[in-house]
């Protein structure tokens, strides 16, 4: 069956378009016609009366959402609730992310992330394993007593997944640059974050085959004048991108405005670091022994610290736009062909044109979500 999307404007992720019609054919973009060609064995019409039609947004770090945590329960019916919440606000595509835990629960996470892709869960593209590799004096609200060092065991495990693609967020002090070559050459990518490293040791790391960093500002070595440490290594290297949460209270919108303005275009990436709470009611949740609650748009441990957050996608977007000053539509890329850039998938996600996945977003007048498709499927 062949759909149209017609009746408004067409963002294709690089330019927006009038007067034309985006055909769907199965999970694909068919093309993009003038509304005058559109085919006459089209079966089905979607009308944006007006409004617009982007790329659905892809998130590198999402640990939970719809009531749930993916460390809680490392399932496929986890996975399939945290991306169906997510897919309200516009998420598209995702990665579950498991937050610093032990081996088994690990091993869990990775082959329940291969069944729902192997099932079809829709929107899952791979997993985002966030820790244990990590430095104490960097630990965030993960929990420190399961840090460990990445030997020959956790290596094993972490390239263990056969489909989709796998982030690895890890400390770079604490491995060696010949062990991220390794993990590169076995198709992971790399970030680096909640990392004590120094400038030199994470432009080395960088050097090794690092790809990003982990929700820039946060959980990092910060950046002064006589010692960059990682954050102006994130923002001085041109080749590299960041994540970074654009709800106001991970990163001061001054900060955050800085570091976009700094970053090569195409470089600052948006993320969630959503919990449990997105797109559910309930305002408290565990986290291991950790009891964590939504306040004022925060999500805070006991101690009041910051674990995860409360965002959403398109409220990401809209927050960048403002925070930094760009154009909205600048913003928009930023949660969908760069973030897609970054996992090397751009020629399917990100983008409206022929043979690209039919994961797309239609906005009314006002930028809320009318229609959501997810590989031609919508819902």
């Amino acid at each position: 069956m062949i759909q149209a999307i017609v009746n408004g404007v067409i963002f294709n992720g690089e330019a927006a378009m009038q007067g034309k019609a985006v055909l769907l054919s199965g999970d694909r973009v068919l093309d993009v016609v003038g509304e005058s060609e559109i085919p006459a064995d089209v079966q089905e019409r979607f009308d944006l009366q007006g409004g617009t039609l982007v790329p659905g947004f892809v998130d590198l770090q999402v640990n939970g959402g719809g009531g749930v945590l993916f460390n809680n329960d490392p399932s496929v019916e986890t996975i399939r609730t945290i991306a169906a919440a997510h897919r309200r606000y516009g998420t598209t595509a995702l990665l579950p992310t498991l937050i610093t835990d032990d081996f088994p629960v690990m091993v869990q996470a990775i082959a329940a992330v291969r069944q729902a892709i192997e099932t079809g869960v829709p929107g899952v593209i791979g997993i985002h394993i966030e820790g244990p590799f990590l430095s104490p004096e960097r630990s965030g609200a993960h929990d420190a007593a399961k840090f460990c060092h990445l030997d020959e065991r956790g290596i094993e495990l972490v390239c263990s997944l056969d489909k989709g693609k796998t982030l690895l967020t890890l400390a770079p002090e604490l491995t060696t640059p010949a062990t991220i070559q390794y993990l590169v050459r076995q198709g992971l990518i790399i970030a680096a974050g909640h990392s004590a490293a120094d400038y030199e040791q994470a432009t080395q790391a960088l050097k090794a085959g690092v790809a990003g960093f982990t929700h820039l500002y946060n959980a990092m070595s910060p950046l002064q004048g006589r010692a960059p440490g990682m954050v102006g290594a994130a923002l001085a290297d041109e080749s590299s991108w960041f994540g970074i949460i654009a709800d106001g209270h991970h990163v001061h919108p001054a900060a955050f405005k800085a570091a976009v303005r700094a970053k090569r275009s195409g470089g600052a990436l948006l993320v969630t670091d959503a919990m449990a709470p997105v797109g559910a009611p309930d305002c408290t949740f565990a986290l291991g022994e950790q009891m964590l609650r939504a306040c004022g748009g925060r999500i805070v441990n006991d101690a009041g610290r910051l674990a995860g957050s409360a965002l959403d996608m398109l409220s990401a977007v809209n927050n960048a736009a403002q925070f930094a000053g760009i154009d909205w539509f600048e913003a928009q890329r930023m949660a969908s062909l760069y973030p897609a850039r970054a996992l090397g998938l751009d020629t399917e996600l990100g983008i409206i044109a022929a043979g690209c996945r039919a994961s797309l977003l239609a906005l009314d007048k006002h930028r809320c979500i009318s229609a959501c498709w997810i590989d031609g499927i919508r819902g």
